[in-house]
């Protein structure tokens, strides 16, 4: 049975993820120790305590899912000797789990991380003033149809398709008053529901271009490997291991569409019928089986989630 190993984004985090790791597992202890090295912030601290208002903040969300993510990883490896290339075919992870994939594939060390996604979530909020930009979920509609919608209520303002997360869960992003207008042109487009997202910034749009200067700026000065095994991008959905590659991919990243949809069901053409969601919350896992049934997610965030787990390596 074929896996692929995937890791969740932004909107996934909560207060007290990876509290229950830290006290059961040193190897999730020294990455929480390492993260916060590398921030020079108690990171740990406010993921275990919160505030939920600080946690949320996308500066803090980013690095700290990322840090679940790879304590989980770290715990597999140490305390199972599980071998990723032995257990996984890919890695994949949505937006900012990108990162979180590349580091568990050990294409980019885990500070060298923690500090590109620290800067990634300042950069991003930095991008577009506070309230000028909004994201809006359209479910009900497939891509075309949401692309369509955005390119209708766009009218000379920014207003693109963010996130193809699954069959009829589309995310536009954009300039407010354009967001706005595309909710009433989806709901006439056949749309069950058009909704604001409560965000703090317009993701992956072109209103993101500042941010993704500032992460092409950062990414040159980072020593990126070949990842032990390959990365199916968010924005080609497909694989891909070379690091130059991967460098070019994840600056794309910051103002494209992600395309995880198309990704998992890639996957599955490739033989997977397994996802592996390793860390905070269970989106993706449930995404899974809304994308196709026949593949399957599992959860592993957990001391009880890694027991589980490793009965079925």
């Amino acid at each position: 049975m074929a896996r692929a190993f995937t890791f969740p984004g932004q909107g996934s985090q909560a207060v007290g993820m990876g509290r229950d790791l830290a006290a059961a597992f040193a190897p999730a202890r020294a990455v929480f120790e390492e993260v916060d090295e590398a921030l020079k912030q108690k990171l740990s601290k406010l993921m275990f305590e919160g505030p939920e208002s600080e946690l949320t903040l996308t500066a803090n969300a980013q690095p700290a899912l990322m840090a679940v993510s790879l304590a989980v990883m770290r715990v597999l490896e140490n305390e199972a000797k599980l071998d990723l290339p032995a257990v996984a075919t890919f890695v994949a992870g949505h937006s900012l789990g990108e990162y979180a994939a590349l580091a568990a594939a050990r294409a980019i060390p885990l500070a060298d991380t923690a500090r590109l996604l620290r800067l990634r979530g300042e950069a991003m909020q930095k991008a577009v003033p506070v309230g000028a930009g909004a994201m809006a979920a359209l479910l009900g509609l497939d891509l075309p149809a949401a692309m369509a919608v955005a390119a209708e209520a766009a009218q000379d303002e920014v207003c693109n398709a963010a996130n193809d997360n699954a069959p009829g869960q589309v995310v536009i992003s954009g300039a407010r008053a354009a967001v706005e207008r595309a909710i009433e042109i989806a709901k006439g487009k056949g749309a069950k529901r058009a909704i604001m997202l409560p965000v703090s910034a317009p993701f992956h749009c072109a209103l993101m271009q500042p941010a993704a200067d500032a992460m092409a700026a950062a990414l040159a000065d980072v020593t990126i490997a070949p990842p032990r095994i390959p990365l199916v991008a968010n924005v080609t959905a497909s694989a891909v291991s070379d690091p130059g590659t991967i460098r070019k991919l994840l600056v794309e990243q910051v103002t494209g569409l992600v395309r995880w949809r198309e990704s998992v069901l890639w996957m599955k053409g490739q033989g997977i019928a397994t996802l592996v969601e390793l860390g905070a919350g269970k989106v993706l896992t449930g995404l899974a089986r809304r994308i196709d049934p026949e593949v399957s997610g599992v959860s592993v965030q957990t001391p009880a989630d890694i027991e589980a787990f490793l009965k079925t390596v």
